[in-house]
């Protein structure tokens, strides 16, 4: 426990740092008796952060193992772990999932320098990364989390992996009606380094004005991307390098763009082909179309992705004209557009190699 991981001058803070107190020293092991610096009202269930010491906790408790299986009773779309320190921690969750026949996608919450150090690793069996800066800028250094931030969405970027930033990034709002500029202006950074989402937690849990935060963060993201630079390929080399996939989805957006198309269509099983085409941040609106309702959920997570629910066809041809009328009726695309498709062997239920995006169609509505 944590009378047993800290010691005399340790600082432990709570609520996210509000509350400061000094390690004076530790009673018989078990009493930790400190010494108050920043006082402050103690609500229930806040944060205990303890920076530059490791406190040796499972990964998973007995609660998070009830939590995990409560989740799959009720078919959750994504689960999130909070400070996870590698990939084992990850592993583990996933574990448990695999153990019931269920792939729920597992969010990694990156809050500590230890998940900092292995981000890599973390990134790697991760079905998505959050970069929680509440947690964070307590545990690190609160002026290192701007350049970890950017570092972190770049990786998940380049592992096609999506990537939410989240925490105060509308903080004010839990008590005024309207954000402070910078507060606006760390939103819209954050949607320039190229984050997939990003997320209110006390602005509309506990705030005053919940309504009123969506609405501006919304409204943010949207007046942002219209200032995105969303036809440089920097990182075209980095995708070239990943395979046949990744070719296809680069030349896809890439003839999207010369043709002035109003959508890329990827009809996709997995998900897979509309992960790769949103990381590349086309101009065009990115339909993800797929019989499955699972996969329809998790690609609400990935950027400009509007997922569209079609009929499990069997050919090609019909896979990819049900998916045009499906976007046409929902006033995507209309008549006399021309669109971009792609997708390949993985939209195709009976196929044996899922996953692999190798076809591009250029088609007038």
């Amino acid at each position: 426990g944590l009378p047993a991981d800290v010691s005399k001058g340790n600082i432990i803070l709570i609520d996210d740092g509000l509350i400061e107190l000094h390690v004076e020293e530790v009673v018989n092991g078990t009493d930790i008796v400190c010494k108050v610096i920043n006082g402050g009202l103690l609500g229930q269930k806040k944060g205990v952060n303890v920076p530059n010491v490791s406190i040796r906790l499972p990964a998973i408790t007995d609660k998070d193992k009830d939590d995990i299986l409560f989740a799959i009773e009720q078919g959750y779309d994504f689960i999130a772990a909070s400070f996870v320190r590698n990939a084992a921690c990850i592993q583990e969750i996933k574990e448990i999932l695999w153990s019931h026949d269920c792939d729920i996608p597992v969010i990694a919450k990156i809050e500590n320098a230890e998940g900092i150090a292995n981000i890599d690793e973390i990134i790697k069996v991760s079905d998505g990364i959050m970069v929680a800066r509440g947690d964070m800028g307590v545990e690190i250094p609160a002026q290192d989390v701007p350049h970890i931030q950017k570092m972190i969405i770049k990786k998940c970027n380049a592992a096609y992996k999506p990537v939410i930033t989240a925490t105060q990034m509308l903080d004010s709002m839990m008590r005024n009606p309207r954000p402070t500029r910078a507060e606006v202006t760390d939103v819209a950074n954050a949607i320039y380094d190229g984050t997939d989402a990003v997320m209110l937690s006390g602005e509309t849990a506990q705030g005053k004005y919940p309504l009123e935060a969506v609405k501006m963060m919304a409204q943010v993201a949207e007046t942002t991307e219209q200032h995105l630079d969303l036809h440089l390929l920097e990182n075209a080399k980095l995708h070239s390098r990943r395979g046949i996939s990744s070719a296809v989805s680069n030349a896809a957006v890439s003839t999207a763009a010369s043709l002035n198309a109003k959508a890329i269509i990827c009809p996709t099983m997995s998900g897979f082909t509309a992960r790769l085409i949103s990381k590349l941040k086309p101009a065009q609106t990115i339909i993800g179309a797929s019989p499955n309702e699972d996969v329809l959920r998790k690609m609400q997570l990935y950027w400009g992705v509007r997922p569209l629910k079609t009929a499990q066809e069997r050919s090609s041809d019909m896979i990819f004209q049900h998916a045009i009328d499906v976007a046409e009726n929902a006033g995507y695309i209309e008549e006399g557009d021309t669109v971009v498709m792609t997708g390949g062997v993985a939209t195709s239920p009976t196929s044996s190699r899922r996953g692999l995006t190798n076809m591009i169609r250029v088609q007038s509505v």
